[in-house]
């Protein structure tokens, strides 16, 4: 919502300021064409017919004989242009930059014979043209005043429709999965109780498949809502930042790497995390962070055949701590990198029906980290999540590296 209001802000402005820009280059190309028409149509009939003692307000008459006036400008009359005249018969125009101003210059041959030359001094015009200049960079600055208040505005109430819509949707999500957490809790151990009695009883083995089925898919609908409840609690605002502190993430790894131990035994994997034997801190929701390492060391574990290798490695790398989960499992195709992370994508490395590695990124993003993949069908996939390095409490002592699986 903040990105939202902030863009319609910065469009407004930039409505504005070009406007404003647009209204003032063309009066500002209006009034010097104006200037420039007016100018060329005295200094022409100065140079015509104008009186050679007497002439108009800055403008010099220069012809032979004519004294010069006192108060002339140095430098004139420009004689390349008198000789070129008295040659051709043609008049000659220009613009001469001199003494920090522009005078313009007509030669020609009047009607009795005599090559005239009328200079006409810029200096008040284009005193008026840096006046407009003025009032159009204060029209600017208020322009970008109005702008912005406009904006804010226009922002705010455009966006809070939406606002209140996401919000409404939240609190659904929320409220719908936290009342179906505790059936879909009861269902999914009555079937983990019916699935063991079944193997108890010797039921038949088309039983006990139906069963274990039931158990997965019962499991897989809580995994589901507890996805759903993290992703909501992500955007709730002060009341989940307020969870926010220091979290150790190299001791986080080696306590998930811990709980996967069993798991990782029975799938024949050896997992091993490399990391220093000093803290690494991030400013963190500690249960959500839990949650995204988890589903990193799920995905691997869940993707690398009997007797792979899977590596939790850490570090502290300019500024950030970077966890990263490569395994030695079936990889993926570059090409579907990006949708690897879309809710509840199903690709050919496969992984669970969810949010999974959507939910990833988004407690990511929301710590400010990113989180990128790299890999190769057939040789094995590489996660990385890069997360701000935060400060924490003064470092104890730290666990040795924990190794699972087979020796």
């Amino acid at each position: 919502m903040r990105r939202a209001r902030l863009r319609i802000s910065v469009i407004t402005g930039a409505i504005i300021t070009l406007l404003v820009t647009v209204v003032g280059g063309i009066a500002q190309t209006v009034m010097t064409q104006a200037q420039n028409d007016q100018v060329w149509r005295e200094l022409r009939y100065g140079a015509a017919r104008g009186d050679l003692s007497s002439p108009p307000g800055c403008t010099w008459l220069y012809a032979p004989g004519v004294p010069r006036l006192a108060n002339a400008p140095g430098g004139f009359p420009v004689r390349a242009d008198l000789d070129r005249v008295r040659a051709t018969h043609e008049a000659v125009e220009r613009t001469v930059r001199r003494d920090n101003t522009v005078y313009l210059v007509r030669s020609q041959v009047r009607a009795d014979g005599d090559v005239v030359q009328a200079v006409f001094d810029m200096r008040f015009q284009l005193a008026d043209r840096r006046y407009l200049w003025g009032a159009l960079g204060i029209a600017e600055v208020v322009g970008l005043v109005a702008a912005a208040v406009t904006g804010a505005v226009l922002g705010r109430r455009a966006v809070a429709p939406l606002a209140e819509a996401l919000a409404r949707q939240r609190r659904f999500v929320t409220d719908a999965s936290h009342e179906l957490r505790t059936p879909v809790t009861q269902v999914y151990t009555r079937a983990q109780v019916l699935s063991r009695q079944a193997r108890a009883e010797n039921l038949p083995a088309r039983h006990r498949d139906e069963l274990a089925r039931l158990v997965g898919s019962a499991g897989r609908l809580g995994e589901v809502l507890d996805d759903l409840l993290l992703s909501a609690s992500l955007t709730a605002g002060p009341a989940r930042r307020a969870e926010r502190g220091p979290v150790d993430l190299a001791e986080l790894a080696r306590s998930v790497v811990a709980e996967e131990s069993d798991r990782a035994r029975e799938n024949r994997l050896t997992i091993t995390v490399d990391a220093p034997p000093h803290p690494l801190f991030v400013d963190g929701i500690e249960s959500a962070l839990r949650r995204a390492v988890g589903e990193l060391l799920t995905n691997a574990i869940g993707h690398t055949p009997a007797h792979g290798r899977i590596t939790v490695a850490l570090a502290g790398v300019r500024g950030a701590v970077e966890l990263t989960v490569t395994d030695t499992g079936a990889g993926f195709d570059p090409a579907e990198t990006e949708r690897l992370f879309e809710r509840f994508h199903r690709s050919g490395r496969g992984g669970r029906y969810g949010l999974g590695l959507a939910l990833l990124r988004e407690v990511v993003t929301h710590h400010g980290g990113t989180l990128t993949a790299t890999g190769r069908p057939g040789r094995g996939a590489r996660f990385t999540i890069r997360l701000p390095q935060g400060t924490g409490p003064l470092a104890r002592p730290a666990a040795q590296p924990v190794k699972s699986g087979r020796p």
